[in-house]
């Protein structure tokens, strides 16, 4: 169905111009961390973008540009879509789409409701290069990979080779800091690309705690506030949908009046969860299909979020995905 993005539960939510692929490939992922930033002479260190992850598919028969769940970006995003025409080589590559904001930081509520007349700059890093000339690299080290991908990566304002530090992740990390980032992603140098697959050679290391979840409802307004009060938020949690709070903050006049409309097509007389919360007069369920980013402070004892904000919605992400991610300690030799 043309423009929409199916749900497992046969939801749709609109996405303007773009469709489902029937095939694609699904990039490798990495694994969250929760160990402090380190060196490593095995290890490089990259910037963790806050955007929608994309992969790029350039040859004679036609380029393609989609999410990671084969949702095409090519009318979403046209100015990046266009830029794959002056690489030459016939290739398939791995990045992140980000949108920067007036203040020249990666804003993703900024990319989810970007249009190509907008003012803001817009980018697509790329950090690897997955085949050329239709013979795969998977295999190959990523530092391998990354020098290849270098080579035929012509210059442009808009598609940007992503760079690593070597070594020494504890200095990256430090500038992350400073400049109020995300993070960093930390790869093992031999790793080799495994499609579809999250695994400990690549590890996420964030200086912001943020989650993606799913909205089960939301709460009636007050005082100055229009449209709605607070989203409940879920997770899956083994197989079983359930609360990890509330968010109230982090909207805009324009996105509070864009996501109830939003939310009052897909609202529902009970609650979607499966291990119930307490219930008050003031909400309103809804189905469970669309998924937002928010960041936060922690995750308290009982599972919920404290101080979270409301970044944006996900259209890159179906409901069935949406989990607490699972953290990796100490590191493999």
């Amino acid at each position: 169905m043309p423009g929409f993005l199916l749900f497992s539960n046969m939801k749709y939510v609109r996405i303007e111009g773009s469709r489902k692929l029937a095939s694609f490939i699904e990039p490798m992922k990495a694994q969250l961390s929760d160990l402090p930033p380190f060196d490593g002479s095995d290890w490089i260190f990259e910037i963790k973008w806050d955007g929608y992850r994309a992969i790029a598919e350039i040859n004679s028969h036609g380029n393609r540009l989609y999410s990671r769940n084969g949702l095409t970006f090519d009318k979403a995003y046209p100015k990046v879509f266009a830029a794959l025409k002056n690489i030459k080589k016939h290739a398939v590559i791995d990045g992140e789409i980000v949108v920067f904001d007036e203040h020249g930081k990666p804003n993703f509520q900024k990319l989810q409701n970007y249009k190509s007349n907008d003012r803001y700059t817009i980018q697509y890093y790329v950090f690897d290069c997955l085949s050329l000339e239709g013979k795969s690299l998977t295999d190959r080290p990523v530092i391998e990979r990354k020098e290849i991908l270098k080579k035929i990566l012509p210059a442009s304002d808009v598609i940007l080779y992503c760079d690593h530090v070597d070594t020494e992740g504890k200095a990256l990390f430090r500038e992350m800091k400073k400049m109020k980032l995300e993070g960093m992603i930390a790869k093992r140098k031999n790793s080799k690309y495994y499609i579809g697959k999250r695994t400990p050679d690549w590890l996420k290391i964030k200086n912001v705690q943020t989650q993606e979840a799913i909205i089960v409802g939301f709460t009636e307004p007050k005082g100055a506030r229009s449209s709605f009060g607070s989203l409940l938020l879920a997770v899956k949690k083994r197989g079983k949908l359930v609360s990890v709070g509330n968010v109230g903050t982090g909207f805009t006049d324009k996105s509070l009046k864009e996501l109830h409309t939003k939310l009052k097509k897909i609202t529902r007389k009970t609650s979607p969860l499966d291990i119930p919360i307490k219930e008050t007069a003031d909400i309103t369920w809804v189905d469970p299909v669309l998924v937002c980013n928010i960041k936060f402070t922690e995750i308290t004892e009982d599972g919920s979020i404290r101080h979270p904000v409301f970044q944006g919605l996900r259209v890159d992400k179906a409901a069935s995905e949406v989990h607490l991610e699972k953290t990796v300690g100490k590191r493999s030799k």
